[in-house]
């Protein structure tokens, strides 16, 4: 069996039939790359973004599911005080539900309960994958809270109307709330899906399927909107993923910019998976962490610098996670990562010994002293 055929991988389905409501009568025109010549980010930049963000202390494992219950993709915002997780729950692989979950140290997690929950029918009955829109961007000095917009608070989420892992076709979805704090249904806009693999202005990278969105609020305006959707879509023949982006003045209407991907490594492997991009501001620089596999050995966190959220240069240096432990042996992967006390907390989907769980990683040795000896006397030992 070839290496891209394990869990991690969501297959292409022939014969798809796509749902009436996933086509849009008319769509607007794909909005061109820019022409101008783009600045280039040196490699002297790009060493010192890997020295501020690397996360080489594994704190282990800090959310895990119950029984036959897969969790994953952690996206963490602060509000009134305390610190919030939405995450994703797989219960016997029936399909995704948003929860949440509650920290007052970021290290140790009390879940609450639902967010996006199944459906009786629809496009998004079985899958309801969603993660925070409008988070603060900022890497030094950030406060962590969710951006509001008409007076809610946004998340955007896959969705799909099948049974199973991450089944082919999912679309995109936003939804909002009165509070991101409380452990209830979020409302879905009635126009969505928002976006979608059978739109007439799809792209050749997001043609099978749509994945992880992430929104942020651009407030220069650098692309001519003030939201920017990063998302990685599947292409065929061999489910390669890479990562696109739209644009949009209200949240609710989209238009996707450019031709193709702004970050894909499929010339390096015909089966390169890049998604699961979260943007930060460092510097002048915008920052994209985002996971790889196989195009480098299993699954891992990497990142990639831009001044115009266009052009990306990507980092080829050590992976910011890798598998290492045996939480975590197969895949590490899924970034999450902010900056706080000057301490950076690097959340991640860890797929090992204690199944698909959230794992955490951070940029100073965090655990008590009696586990780092613990580990000490295992490497000895070993």
């Amino acid at each position: 069996m070839p290496r891209f055929m394990i869990p991690r991988l969501r297959f292409i389905l022939p014969g798809l039939v796509l749902a009436t409501s996933l086509f849009a009568a008319e769509r607007p025109p794909v909005v061109p790359f820019p022409t101008a010549k783009p600045k280039i980010v040196s490699a002297d930049a790009m060493r010192r973004v890997y020295e501020e963000v690397k996360t080489p202390f594994k704190y282990g494992v800090i959310l895990k599911g119950e029984t036959g219950e897969l969790v994953d993709c952690p996206n963490v915002f602060r509000h009134q005080g305390h610190w919030y997780m939405l995450y994703v729950a797989n219960k016997d692989r029936v399909g995704y539900q948003t929860c949440l979950a509650r920290s007052d140290d970021l290290l140790h997690w009390e879940k609450l309960g639902r967010v996006l929950s199944f459906r009786p029918a629809g496009w998004d009955a079985w899958q309801a994958d969603g993660g925070p829109a409008l988070y603060d961007t900022r890497w030094d000095g950030a406060t962590h809270e969710l951006g509001t917009y008409d007076g809610h608070y946004w998340m955007s989420y896959l969705g799909g109307s099948r049974q199973g892992y991450e089944p082919d076709p999912l679309a995109t979805g936003i939804a909002h709330t009165d509070d991101p704090s409380v452990a209830r249904e979020w409302s879905r806009l009635p126009e969505n899906p928002v976006l979608s693999p059978a739109q007439s202005d799809v792209r050749d990278f997001e043609r099978v399927t749509l994945y992880k969105t992430s929104i942020i609020r651009d407030a220069q305006q650098t692309l001519g909107a003030p939201f920017v959707m990063f998302y990685n879509g599947k292409s065929q023949p061999y489910g390669q993923e890479s990562i696109g982006i739209a644009i949009s003045d209200d949240l609710r209407n989209w238009r996707r910019f450019g031709p193709g991907p702004v970050v894909s490594n499929i010339g390096t492997s015909p089966w390169a998976i890049s998604g699961d991009p979260q943007l930060a501001r460092i510097g002048d620089l915008w920052v994209m962490f985002y996971f790889g596999a196989f195009w480098q050995p299993d699954a891992f966190d990497t990142f990639a610098c831009s001044y115009d959220l266009v052009h990306w240069t990507k980092w080829d240096g050590p992976h910011l996670i890798e598998p290492s432990e045996p939480y975590d042996k197969q895949f590490a992967h899924k970034p999450w990562l902010l900056k706080q006390d000057g301490v950076v907390y690097h959340f991640y989907c860890a797929v090992g010994n204690e199944g698909r769980v959230i794992a955490l990683a951070t940029s100073r040795e965090l655990r008590p002293p009696s586990l780092t000896l613990e580990k000490a006397d295992l490497i000895h030992d070993e």
